[in-house]
């Protein structure tokens, strides 16, 4: 990992992002690249004339405000010691950011999120959730930054399909960057039940062939696909949960259960997330 892209709005959800990908930089020695789409009035531009919007003095203003911000956002503490490139963009926000991790062949991209009710508040029918659905490069939501991010126990929540081996490589090059334990989570529904043995079964198949020192497997019923996740991953105190997702249909199939009562004021783990 060499290249960590951070979408940044100045807001507290983007300071903690980029407060995140500091640190992961300075495990990997990565370079971070901070990117704000420039959000503009509609009449200000006409398409026929995109090219020359940036000779517009209105335009010129909001550039220069903008990397004023930047300036003062990059002089961020946890920032020393990494080499940060900015960039303005004027683009719809996620098509922006999918535009830019491929311009500047990205590894990582880390976002961060206001959702608190759940897993799928936090994605679906946001940016975050066009971008994870997008994107082909992994993405990480986060909701809360710390000074040093350590990932030791992830939880991979999954079905264990096989269409979902073709990416978990990469899930084990992350793990192995903070030498963590993985955890293999199968949520059981009554939506959706398998019984154990089943799920046993395929557990142990979709594993098979992966050199892996330190795992866990668990079935763990619950009354939704989220629920079941947010409850293990707080029972075992996990640093991060892992998802796979599946291209247009984005998280939907993970969520095809009964959501259940919002999860108030639950304190969101960071989630990455990787398209099969």
């Amino acid at each position: 990992m060499k290249r960590i892209l951070v979408p940044v709005d100045f807001s507290k959800e983007a300071e903690c992002a980029a407060r995140v990908a500091a640190s992961i930089a300075k495990r990997t020695g990565s370079d971070i690249f901070l990117l704000h789409m420039l959000e503009l009035p509609v009449n200000t531009i006409d398409p026929a004339e995109f090219t020359s919007i940036r000779s517009e003095p209105q335009i010129i203003y909001f550039m220069k405000l903008a990397h004023e911000k930047f300036d003062k956002f990059k002089k961020l503490p946890f920032f020393k010691g990494i080499k940060v490139v900015e960039s303005v963009q004027f683009h719809r926000a996620f098509s922006g950011i999918i535009d830019e991790s491929k311009k500047n062949k990205i590894d990582l991209i880390v976002m961060g999120s206001q959702g608190v009710s759940g897993l799928q508040e936090m994605f679906i029918g946001s940016n975050t959730e066009k971008v994870v659905r997008n994107s082909d490069i992994p993405v990480l939501v986060i909701k809360k930054g710390k000074d040093i991010f350590d990932a030791k126990s992830i939880v991979f929540a999954s079905d264990f399909k096989k269409e979902g081996k073709k990416v978990f490589p990469k899930i084990i090059e992350f793990a192995k960057l903070f030498d963590a334990t993985i955890h293999f989570l199968y949520v059981n529904t009554i939506h959706n039940f398998n019984t154990t043995r089943e799920i046993e079964k395929k557990m142990n198949k979709f594993i098979k062939g992966f050199d892996i020192k330190n795992y866990t497997k668990t079935i763990y019923n619950d009354i939704s696909v989220e629920k079941g996740i947010l409850s293990y991953s707080r029972k075992i105190n996990a640093d991060l949960i892992a998802l796979n997702t599946h291209g247009r249909s984005g998280l939907s199939q993970l969520f095809n259960g009964s959501i259940g009562q919002e999860l108030t004021n639950h304190a969101l783990r960071p989630v990455i997330t990787f398209k099969m």
